[in-house]
């Protein structure tokens, strides 16, 4: 499972022209989800997202997490994440798992996440989406569950 989280001021995303999720300040969220993916990587990556230190203190040190500032979640599925494109012009999809696995992932993550405590947004799993946001720094990091243990 990867994550693509962007700090931001606030986001949207929209599906057919009519809101589904917005927040004001925390992180938005794009969630991929390979064919071997587990609840246990969903939660992993939700408690990782939670705490990571990457909202500025009083002092402008990245000391304090989502849960410190109780910010929000702008989550939305993201299939290609797990695109590849080393040959030719054309991105593979076939790391993405099909949508009778990668939705309870997605789902299991977001719901990790509403029981740390935290606002979830979301975007309509499967659907043609637009988001939009205000990066915050930018600050953008890269998380994938398959990185656990490894030092």
């Amino acid at each position: 499972m990867k994550i693509v989280l962007q700090r931001v001021k606030e986001a949207e995303v929209t599906v057919g022209g009519s809101s589904t999720g917005k927040i004001g300040r925390g992180i938005m969220v794009l969630v991929g989800v390979t064919h071997d993916d587990t609840a246990d990587d969903a939660k992993y990556l939700a408690d990782k997202l939670a705490n990571l230190r990457i909202f500025e203190d009083d002092e402008e040190k990245l000391n304090h997490s989502l849960l410190d500032i109780k910010g929000e979640v702008l989550s939305v599925s993201q299939f290609t994440l797990y695109g590849e494109c080393r040959k030719g012009r054309r991105p593979n999809f076939m790391a993405a798992a099909k949508s009778d696995i990668a939705e309870p992932v997605y789902e299991q993550f977001n719901d990790e996440l509403r029981q740390l405590g935290l606002v979830v947004e979301t975007g309509t799993f499967g659907a043609m989406m637009d988001v939009s946001l205000i990066n915050d720094g930018p600050v953008t990091l890269i998380v994938d569950s398959s990185e656990r243990g490894k030092k």
